[in-house]
């Protein structure tokens, strides 16, 4: 590496430090710790590693880089500023306040050039090893002998938090059982974590942990430019498995009284210990200062990133006019098009009953498969069990990337991270699955996909204690209600075949994340939901059978518990009742709806208000008021056939018929 390149790294490292503790400061709340040590990587990942475009941060075949410790977010927004993304220091100055564009850790979709939503740690390893999983998918469908459309690396700097958090190991070992050869995980070996030094929590041989899971490990200097380039390129031209980088960096490097100590990891310098380290890294005395010399830099290397997707795209006009089919596959994946008629087609897939929802749903999947060649699946270890399985496409192999089906292994929580990394390619949409009661492990991984908007499909399959045998260790109870207690994740829950084919039309409209709630046992067709999609998924809930005359009772009731409902107000007319049954397959395009629609279904006078779930009642008084009556479960299951269980829990007619006429 050239001498006057590396004093250009050098004064860009030490702006970096300035930037992140100035930020830090003038917020009076973050972490300058980790911007501060892992400067010199900063300057060197973004000064000369990456092979990207700073003025079109979408460009497919980036490399990308996720800063799974985003604590250490001044380190990404210091480096994104200088790299000439569209981040002002206006913005920098800004940190952690009210809609900035520098929140307190890297959002996806809020600031351009972060490529995925982090803090909580370890998830970003995983979102990481998705998004490289995810471009192998795709080199693999598009690159050709004679050209190359994919071709990019995965960047990720993990912490010592992040290291020891589970996620991280179960990506990690299925990066290595994958052989990913695009993924580089950086770990950021300070030794220190934010309640102490990491010998206090941790003794491990994280390098023999990481052979172990068949991955490549490096050791570098991280202030050793030299060193640093020549195992970057070697990897970058090299590279056979994931690689793991052991950088050994001190915490807070440049302070003089906190570097290399938990009290710079996550709280502010201090006025006098910003000016002192200042002085000892002989930076000006002018705040959030950048000699420009700085910017001329990395203006040099925004025109070569220019030059690099310039380059890309002329081979993919050639590409594009040898490959017409390909191309077109290209376009439907990138601009996540639905067939016109993708409804019609879904209504006449042709399915007995009684079916269960999770088989219904694995039928629909066949069709979905065909139309939308952006469809992915997986499971964790269940696809025979959730119905996951696209019947036509093979598997995914560290051998063949072909595939469609992606077995994700009994590591549920990096699956759900994996899948928000696969649909951060811009190209996939995922789906993936396992037992509902199983979502508890994959929650925060949901919530962040969440926040994100991100567009990946959960298939949660044996939904309720109807389950049977397998007892409450598996039987879900209060599962319904923390999903949908998360923002942006829509939970559906549907009641037969025709609505299981609106539900995934639904989950394919939505933009953010889906769970869809399926059965294991079969479920009856209810004649009340053959309606299009506009009248009755679209609205969230629906009339499926209507009173004859102002209501007595009005039943609300989900999934399985629907066809249950109508059976009830079958027996309830037969006393003379008028009954109204209402489907409420999804709460929260029912709050979308206007006001006057919402009215319609909920509002008025309804008689005596009845919901019909098999999960805790939380939430169901929204709809029925504190003095309606639900028929729910308060209490965790039983191990027993699905039978005896609906009678010890009242789930029967003549149970819900007691609680009514008494």
């Amino acid at each position: 590496m050239e001498t006057e390149l590396k004093k250009h790294l050098s004064k860009i490292a030490n702006t970096i430090r300035e930037l992140s503790m100035e930020a830090v400061q003038k917020a009076n709340s973050g972490h300058p710790g980790l911007p501060m040590g892992c400067a010199e990587f900063g300057a060197y990942l973004y000064g000369c590693l990456l092979r990207h475009n700073p003025k079109d941060s979408e460009w497919v075949n980036r490399d990308r880089f996720v800063l799974s410790a985003g604590h250490g977010s001044m380190l990404l927004y210091s480096c994104l500023h200088l790299a000439g993304f569209k981040l002002s220091m206006e913005d920098i100055k800004q940190f952690r306040q009210l809609r900035s564009l520098t929140p307190g850790h890297p959002e996806f979709h809020i600031t351009d050039g972060v490529e995925a939503t982090t803090g909580p740690l370890g998830q970003g390893v995983a979102n990481a090893v998705g998004q490289a999983l995810g471009l192998k998918l795709l080199g693999k469908k598009f690159n050709t002998d004679k050209f190359t459309l994919f071709n990019s690396k995965v960047y990720c700097l993990a912490g010592d938090g992040c290291i020891m958090e589970g996620i991280s190991s179960e990506a990690s070992s299925l990066a290595g059982h994958l052989a990913l050869d695009n993924m580089v995980l950086i770990y950021d070996a300070n030794k220190v974590t934010l309640d102490g030094f990491l010998a206090e929590s941790c003794s491990e041989d994280t390098k023999m942990r990481y052979r172990a899971y068949g991955w490549d490990v490096y050791d570098i200097d991280g202030y050793d430019f030299e060193k640093m380039n020549q195992v970057f390129t070697e990897i970058r031209d090299h590279q056979k498995r994931p690689c793991l980088v052991m950088m050994h960096t001190i915490i807070g490097k440049g302070s003089p009284n906190k570097a290399g100590t938990h009290k710079v990891h996550g709280s502010p310098l201090g006025t006098e210990e910003v000016e002192a380290t200042k002085k000892a890294l002989g930076l000006p005395e002018e705040d959030f200062f950048v000699a420009p010399s700085v910017y001329e830099f990395f203006a040099e290397r925004a025109k070569k990133g220019a030059e690099l997707e310039a380059a890309w795209k002329d081979v993919f006009k050639k590409w594009s006019e040898a490959h017409p089919d390909l191309a077109r596959d290209f376009n439907k994946m990138l601009h996540h098009e639905l067939p016109a008629d993708l409804e019609q087609k879904l209504t006449n897939i042709e399915m007995k009953s009684p079916l269960a929802s999770r088989t219904s749903s694995q039928i629909v999947l066949e069709t979905l498969g065909l139309e939308l060649p952006q469809l992915y699946g997986g499971s964790a270890d269940l696809s025979g069990s959730d119905m996951t399985m696209m019947k036509k496409y093979p598997l995914v192999s560290a051998d063949h990337f072909e595939g469609r089906n992606i077995k994700y292994g009994v590591r549920e929580f990096a699956m759900a991270g994996a899948a928000t990394g696969l649909a951060e390619t811009q190209m996939i949409t995922p789906y993936i699955g396992t037992f509902l009661t199983f979502s508890d492990y994959m929650r925060n991984a949901i919530r962040l996909a969440a926040l994100s908007k991100i567009h990946v499909i959960y298939q949660f399959t044996h939904d309720s204690i109807f389950l049977g045998e397998d007892g409450p260790t598996h039987q879900p109870i209060e599962h319904l209600a923390a999903l949908r207690a998360i923002s942006q994740l829509h939970v559906i829950r549907p009641a037969d075949n025709a609505e299981v084919k609106m539900a995934w039309l639904a989950a394919l409209k939505y933009d953010g994340p889906t769970a869809l709630i399926l059965s294991r046992q079969s479920l009856p067709d209810v004649p009340g939901t053959h309606v299009s999609y506009a009248q009755g998924m679209a609205r969230g809930a629906y009339i499926v059978k209507k009173e004859k005359k102002q209501p007595d009772f009005t039943l609300f009731a989900t999934g399985s518990e629907v066809s249950l409902a109508v059976d009830v107000a079958t027996a309830l007319e037969k006393q003379g009742k008028a009954v109204r049954v209402v489907s409420m397959p999804c709460w929260e395009l029912f709050w979308k709806q206007d006001d006057a629609y919402r009215e319609s279904i909920v509002g008025g006078n309804l008689g005596q208000r009845v919901s019909i779930e098999a999960a805790v009642s939380f939430g169901w008084h929204q709809w029925i008021g504190h003095d309606g009556i639900a028929i729910s479960i308060e209490t965790f299951g039983e191990s027993a056939p699905q039978a005896d269980l609906a009678a010890e829990f009242g789930f029967t007619v003549d149970a819900i018929l007691a609680k009514l006429l008494t």
